[in-house]
C-alpha cells in the first residue's frame, strides 16, 4: 500500500473521530437528556438534573398548581425564576414555562367550568388574539438579549402588583358581550399573547385583572376564562418554541403534571376566600417575586457593564 493511501486513511479516521467527539459534546447530560433527541431534540443544557433539582421541580409544580387554581394564572411567574435558579437561561426558562402551563391550565379550566365560572365566548375571542400575539412573542424571545428579557419581566410584575392592590372585583358580575366588546377582547388577547410568548407566562396575571376592570367579569369568571384562553395559546406558543429548540421538555412535564394534580385545591381556596383577600394574597406573593427579580436584573446589568 502506498504511503499516500495510508495517509488518506489516517486523515479520514481522524476526521471521523473529531466528528464523533463533536456529536458527543452536544448531547445533553443527565437522565433527562438520554432520549430527548428522538422526540423533541436535545434539551437545553445547564439545568440541575440531580435529585435535588428534581425535588425542586416537584415543589415548583405544587406551588404552580395552587397558584393557578387560586388566581387563574398559568404559573410562569413561579416557573421562570425557579428554572433560572436551577441553571437555565432566562430564554430557555421562559420557553419551558409555556409548555408546563399546558397541563396546568387544563386542570384549572375543568375545576372552574364545573362550577359555571367560565365565559366560553370571551375565552375564544381572547385566544384568537393570543394566538397571533404568542407567535410574535415567541419570535422576539429567540432574538432579544437576556438582559432585556429580565427587565421586561420586572416591569410586568410592577404593573400586575399595582392592579391587584388598586382594584377589587365583584363576585356577581358577568361580561356583557357586544361587537365592540368582542373586538376589544381580541386586541387584549394580542397583547397578552406577546407577553406570554416573550416572558414564558400564561398571561393570566394580565388577563384576570383586565377582564374584571375593563369587561366587568367577576373574579371567579375572570380566572376561569383566563385559564381556558391560555390553554390553546400555550400549546401553539410551545410548538413554536419546540421548533426553535428552546424548551427543556422533561422539566416542563414534571412541573406541569404535578401542577395539574394540585390545581383543583387552589380552585377550592379561591371560592372559599373573599375577592379582597384573594387580591391581597396575590399582591403579597408578587411583591416578594418582584424584589427578587429586581435584584437579579440589577446584578445582571452591573455584570454586563463591567464586562463591556
Amino acid at each position: 500500500m502506498k504511503k499516500s493511501d495510508i495517509s488518506n486513511i489516517s486523515n479520514a479516521e481522524s476526521v471521523e473521530r473529531a466528528e464523533e467527539s463533536v456529536r458527543s459534546s452536544v448531547q445533553p447530560s443527565g437522565k433527562f437528556g438520554e432520549k430527548a433527541d428522538r422526540l423533541f431534540g436535545a434539551d437545553p443544557v445547564g439545568l440541575d438534573e440531580s435529585a435535588r433539582g428534581i425535588v425542586v421541580l416537584v415543589i415548583v409544580g405544587v406551588a404552580v398548581g395552587l397558584l393557578s387554581g387560586m388566581f387563574g394564572i398559568g404559573g410562569g411567574t413561579v416557573i421562570v425564576p425557579a428554572l433560572v435558579w436551577l441553571g437555565l437561561t432566562q430564554r430557555n426558562a421562559a420557553a419551558t414555562s409555556m409548555l408546563a402551563i399546558v397541563p396546568t391550565s387544563i386542570s384549572g379550566v375543568i375545576s372552574y367550568a364545573t362550577c359555571g365560572n367560565v365565559d366560553w365566548l370571551a375565552a375564544l375571542l381572547l385566544f384568537c388574539g393570543m394566538f397571533v400575539g404568542g407567535q410574535i412573542g415567541s419570535w422576539l424571545l429567540s432574538r432579544l438579549p437576556e438582559l432585556v428579557l429580565r427587565w421586561i419581566f420586572v416591569v410586568f410584575l410592577v404593573f400586575v402588583v399595582f392592579n391587584q392592590i388598586s382594584f377589587v372585583p365583584s363576585r356577581d358580575q358577568h361580561i356583557a358581550m357586544s361587537a365592540l366588546t368582542g373586538v376589544c377582547l381580541v386586541l387584549l388577547g394580542v397583547v397578552i399573547g406577546i407577553l406570554a410568548g416573550l416572558l414564558g407566562i400564561g398571561g393570566g396575571a394580565l388577563a384576570v385583572p383586565a377582564l374584571s376592570m375593563l369587561f366587568g367579569a367577576s373574579d371567579l369568571i375572570a380566572r376561569g376564562t383566563s385559564l381556558l384562553a391560555m390553554f390553546p395559546n400555550s400549546i401553539t406558543t410551545s410548538v413554536a418554541n419546540l421548533k426553535r429548540r428552546l424548551v427543556h421538555v422533561k422539566a416542563a412535564l414534571i412541573i406541569g403534571l404535578v401542577a395539574a394534580v394540585t390545581a383543583p385545591f387552589g380552585t377550592w381556596i379561591a371560592g372559599a376566600v373573599s375577592p379582597r383577600v384573594g387580591s391581597i394574597l396575590f399582591a403579597c406573593y408578587l411583591c416578594v417575586l418582584l424584589i427578587r427579580s429586581l435584584f437579579v436584573a440589577v446584578k445582571a446589568t452591573r455584570s454586563a457593564r463591567a464586562s463591556a
